[in-house]
């Protein structure tokens, strides 16, 4: 049980998840219009697919409650059983979706170790399988920008060309986990229209650091997405009066994209902070909003997470040692001041 002062908010680095709708994004859910989208009549939900789809250069969008849900409708619209998917070792596809690949799609999944999560055309071209009947037939290869387990890392575009390139050459699809694709595209300074000539299918999450409270949005081709639609359909994912909820991604998209750079400012404050305490054995270096980082052994993580936690401020285990923190829009500066004060004080 926390203990922290009541007249303090609680600071919540477990997950840019955690975020609640601003004042302003409720005016715009209580104004929207709606309609029964299962009818295809919410012109809520019709604005916010088509708005997301042209942000990246893609013709269509479909709007679901979770990225888990469009990353798995994408794979399995790209493969069939006896097929395999190639994805690196730690990617949330893989590792987070309670095993979906396998009971959605019947498709093997072929894991490759990956530098902080991204994977280079060598590795994806040398893991495609030659024809023969012992083996699954390639179907598709899944990347995750930024990647999640590797501390908010991005990948460069020329990289994402070269492995589009080999995908393409092969004939296989590509699908992109793009939970959080705007801090990659913040930091780096990439652009989103370039991202549909590498991808056949973009999985945008609106409620991780755009701060929306549920949904996500899978983009593709127009035939893409109808296929796709069947597939929600059958994995309980019709929506009704939906557009209650796609207003907050549109507000998402209009008002919270550059506001992104304020957290990785303050991701690296984090990360110099703990740099500097002599219980901090590693510290990731936060290309976005991720700090992952690993105790000492004299610093158990269980003790730290609870000390964290009287001085109100939560964090994630992020396996033995290791811990996360996430910074977003409802971490502000004086939040992040109180956790390096609380980091400080450990080492007293």
């Amino acid at each position: 049980m926390t203990t922290e002062n009541p007249t303090q908010p609680v600071v919540d680095l477990r997950s840019d998840t955690v975020t609640k709708p601003s004042p302003a994004m409720l005016a715009a859910m209580v104004a929207a219009p709606v309609g029964d989208d299962v009818y295809e009549e919410d012109p809520t939900v019709r604005r916010l697919e088509e708005m997301a789809a042209a942000r990246f250069g893609l013709e269509a969008g479909l709007f679901c409650p979770s990225g888990t849900m469009t990353n798995q409708i994408a794979i399995k619209a790209h493969t069939e059983p006896l097929s395999e998917v190639i994805c690196e070792q730690t990617a949330h596809v893989y590792l987070w979706e309670v095993g979906g690949i396998a009971f959605h799609s019947g498709a093997s999944v072929a894991l490759l170790p990956g530098q902080r999560g991204r994977l280079t055309a060598a590795q994806v071209e040398a893991a495609i399988r030659p024809e023969n009947v012992h083996y699954p037939t390639t179907r598709l290869v899944c990347l995750e920008n930024t990647h999640n387990r590797g501390g908010g890392s991005c990948y460069a575009l020329e990289d994402l060309q070269a492995i589009s390139d080999v995908a393409q050459r092969h004939g296989i699809a590509r699908h992109l986990d793009g939970a959080r694709i705007f801090n990659a595209l913040v930091a780096t300074g990439q652009h989103s229209e370039d991202y549909g000539q590498y991808f056949d299918s973009i999985s945008v999450c609106l409620s991780k650091g755009l701060g929306t409270p549920v949904g996500s949005v899978l983009l593709g081709s127009a035939a893409f997405i109808k296929k796709c639609k069947r597939i929600r359909k059958v994995m309980g994912g019709g929506w009704r009066q939906a557009g209650f909820l796609a207003a907050a991604g549109i507000y998402a998209l209009e008002n919270n994209v550059e506001r992104l750079a304020d957290d990785h400012r303050r991701a690296t404050r984090l990360a110099d902070a703990l740099r500097a305490q002599p219980y901090v054995a590693e510290v990731l270096n936060p290309e976005t909003n991720l700090v992952i980082f690993r105790l000492a052994d004299t610093q158990p993580a269980a003790e730290f997470l609870a000390t964290l936690e009287r001085q109100g401020i939560r964090a994630s285990s992020f396996g033995p040692q290791w811990i996360r923190f996430v910074t977003h829009l409802d971490v502000d500066d004086a939040g992040v001041a109180r956790v390096e004060a609380a980091l400080s004080s450990m080492s007293e």
